[in-house]
């Protein structure tokens, strides 16, 4: 397999900083996180402050589940 050579001109951080985002469905995701939670993993810590981006549906939902009371 032939190597290609890329010349670095020193603008690719934009492209690696968004090369960095990995789409994924909630169901994908839904019970390694559940699990996480449920028993404290370290590693859910860790990534408490990173900034994951959602739909506009799935937002209301959750802002409305957290302000329901726990009985209802």
């Amino acid at each position: 397999m032939r190597h290609r050579l890329r010349l670095y001109t020193g603008d690719d951080s934009e492209c690696l900083a968004q090369d960095n985002r990995v789409p994924v469905r909630l169901s994908e995701i839904r019970r390694a996180l559940a699990d996480a939670s449920r028993f404290n993993r370290a590693w859910l810590n860790d990534f408490e402050d990173e900034e994951v981006a959602i739909s506009p549906d799935l937002y209301d939902v959750l802002s409305a589940y957290l302000h329901m009371r726990p009985g209802a």
